[in-house]
């Protein structure tokens, strides 16, 4: 048994914008329930309450949202990822307009997150472009890999150089970020 969609979690950590989610190989995961899930990670309550018990994909469509354990996850968050920012907005938003919406909007960003991937990543910036991709508005970041294809035709930067390419993607990232008062990385000293 498996969850429908595990590229978000039950809890509303954005799954699919993980960067274990864009991994190959061992280190790969699969997704909040995804297939496989059990052999790569510990039991979890929360799947085990939305999944196991109530046969559903996310909290926010439980009669009982927001409830104790929710507000639990919320206060003190298991993990250190910056997108556990984003999990009371995910739930809200899916709680008021519903999953598929969510669902339609979390490809959008998918897809800008994949190319970001595919044509900026010099080995060292998937993190930083999973953080970006989730917690960006979603309206500014097609706009900033768009003025970053111009930036680097402009610069005239041979197509090889990857390294080049990211520095200019990293800028256009992070000026938005400044702009939206958004923390794209950890400070010195967090985990």
């Amino acid at each position: 048994m498996s969850k429908q969609f595990p590229t978000i979690a039950c809890c509303g950590l954005d799954c699919g914008m993980c960067p274990s989610f864009h991994s190959s190989g061992s280190s790969r995961c699969p997704g909040c329930y995804g297939p496989d899930f059990a052999n790569k990670h510990p039991s979890c309550s929360v799947i085990t309450c939305c999944v196991k018990k109530k046969h559903l994909e996310v909290c926010a469509q439980c009669a009982e949202f927001p409830c104790d354990k929710f507000a639990k996850r919320l206060d003190s968050p298991a993990d250190s990822l910056l997108t556990y920012k984003n999990i009371r907005h995910n739930m809200t938003f899916i709680k008021e307009q519903g999953l598929p919406k969510f669902l339609e909007q979390q490809k959008q960003r998918m897809t800008l997150l994949e190319r970001m991937l595919s044509n900026y990543n010099e080995g060292r910036s998937k993190s930083m472009y999973c953080i970006a991709a989730t917690l960006l508005p979603i309206d500014r970041l097609p706009a900033a890999l768009n003025e970053a294809e111009i930036k680097i035709k402009n610069a005239k930067l041979d197509t090889n150089d990857v390294k080049g390419r990211a520095q200019i993607l990293h800028d256009m990232l992070n000026a938005i970020a400044l702009k939206e008062g958004i923390e794209l990385k950890l400070r010195k000293g967090k985990k």
